[in-house]
């Protein structure tokens, strides 16, 4: 039998693990998220991330709820984006927010969306999911 000891020190080894086990935050969990959407494109300028950008730039920006939800900490982090129509992959950074995408669009710069389409096509049927923070293509 089981003296009390070895069971209160099997008890609290097996509460230390549950307390120290990393948890994941919801940018952490959403990077493994693949999203699906719409794509449209914008002309970006001083972006919610603090930064100025040209339609040459390579630049997105994601719902903002999820801007918010991530408190900006995706700022910065690079996007795989497919074109549901071709699979044609394009990558973007994430410079922005979009007050008007739904959860699953994105909103690209003229530099991203042409690599797809032509700006006159104005919509795309997209996924696209985060990648790793310091990853760029």
């Amino acid at each position: 039998m089981m003296s009390f000891v070895t069971i209160l020190s099997f008890l609290f080894a097996t509460i230390l693990m549950v307390v120290s086990a990393p948890v994941e935050t919801p940018a952490e969990l959403d990077k493994r998220t693949t999203h699906t959407g719409r794509g449209t494109w914008f002309e970006p300028g001083l972006g919610n991330c603090g930064k100025f950008n040209t339609a040459n730039d390579p630049i997105i920006a994601i719902p903002e709820t999820l801007y918010d939800e991530n408190h900006g900490s995706n700022c910065g982090q690079w996007i795989h984006i497919v074109d549901e129509s071709t699979g044609k992959v394009v990558y973007g950074r994430t410079e922005d927010s979009c007050p008007s995408c739904g959860g699953g669009d994105l909103d690209m710069s003229p530099a991203v969306f042409q690599q797809f389409a032509s700006l006159d096509v104005g919509i795309l049927s997209i996924s696209w999911y985060f990648m790793p923070q310091g990853w760029s293509p």
